[in-house]
């Protein structure tokens, strides 16, 4: 598949929102226009997981390295901090936690790479394609293992709240690789999907930031579903750009969901609106990978406007997201906080 899906424009999903850049890196873009006023909480966080992961750097130094190339938003630890400091200040704990969520979001993208045979990650070779499958677990089980070793230097409840919302990852992505091949995947079945294996973990990240920043159970409530309504939307954003992006500007591979027999969204609605003829053979295309599948499928795709459908779905999303932000005082966390919502369903990769 792969850029063989790309016929139809990235600019279906929209494009980077206007005013925002939320990617952060490390030096002269540590200060980006979101990410700035915890651009220094960040660093840290960082600081927490390179030296975490220090003492392997001797027998797998060019391993750990290769790390880096997994971790390009620091959306997670971001929303963390942003979400602690919109309602107080930030602690010590904050960079544990922004560490350890840092931790388990890469774990599950060098797990995702073995399960999607996935050959690019963020414009470099994965894991897998580099050392191999067995290698790439084992590294996924480690930094599971150090993360959850470093909510435990923090306190019982961040271990039990990082316990639970793991558990629900690893539940997303199991039903998710269980579900494989079925081609009559409802839409309830996908949302219960990205809800444990994406939206989990940024709801986590809303409800840890606030409740270490002292904030009432209420108010964490509400941050926590601030990031689970962010992290549907922007699944929901990332298959869409799996169907119709470029190769180039996601900087990984694409086309893997079909491939797979993975149902998302945009297809799953596409399956429903069709005429039941024209249903039945669509399926029996993807289920047999047939040639051509890829300009078939978009096709239909724009017969029964199944992409501007999910973009619809996701812009909902991303407004419930927002709504959720009413409880925090007006000041600039809350705004970036707010863009993040706009950004994560008109980006490109």
């Amino acid at each position: 598949m792969g850029t063989a899906m790309a016929t139809v424009s990235p600019a279906t999903t929209g494009g980077t929102a206007p005013g925002i850049d939320p990617t952060h890196r490390s030096g002269s873009r540590a200060a980006g226009l979101a990410f700035a006023p915890v651009a220094a909480d960040i660093a840290e966080a960082e600081r927490i997981f390179d030296s975490t992961l220090a003492p392997h750097r001797g027998p797998f130094g060019p391993l750990i390295e290769h790390l880096k190339h997994y971790r390009g938003k620091r959306l997670r630890p971001a929303l963390l901090l942003l979400t602690g400091k919109a309602v107080g200040k930030i602690t010590p704990a904050h960079y544990t936690l922004a560490a350890a969520m840092e931790m388990i979001h890469t774990a599950t993208l060098v797990h995702d790479d073995v399960l999607d045979e996935a050959e690019m990650r963020r414009h470099a070779p994965t894991v897998n394609s580099g050392w191999g499958n067995k290698v790439s677990i084992l590294l996924g089980d480690m930094l599971f293992t150090h993360a959850f070793h470093l909510t435990s230097t923090v306190d019982g409840r961040a271990c039990q709240i990082t316990g639970e919302v793991t558990n629900r990852v690893c539940a997303g992505e199991l039903r998710q690789v269980t579900e494989r091949g079925n081609l009559e995947l409802t839409e309830a079945d996908y949302f219960a999907i990205i809800d444990g294996k994406t939206a989990a973990l940024t709801e986590c990240c809303g409800r840890l930031g606030a409740l270490y920043a002292g904030a009432s159970e209420d108010v964490a409530a509400k941050l926590g579903n601030y990031g689970r309504s962010l992290g549907l939307a922007f699944q929901i954003a990332d298959d869409l750009l799996d169907l119709v992006g470029t190769e180039d500007a996601a900087g990984k591979t694409l086309g893997t969901d079909l491939e797979q027999q993975k149902l998302t969204l945009p297809v799953i609605h596409c399956l429903n609106r069709l005429a039941p003829t024209e249903s039945a053979k669509l399926r029996d295309a993807i289920r047999t990978n047939a040639e051509g599948l890829g300009v078939r499928v978009l096709q239909a795709l724009e017969k029964t406007q199944s992409v501007a459908f999910a973009k619809r779905r996701a812009e909902e999303l991303a407004r419930a997201a927002k709504q959720e932000l009413e409880c925090l005082p007006r000041n600039e966390c809350r705004a970036i906080l707010e863009a993040i919502a706009e950004w994560s369903i008109r980006r490109e990769k």
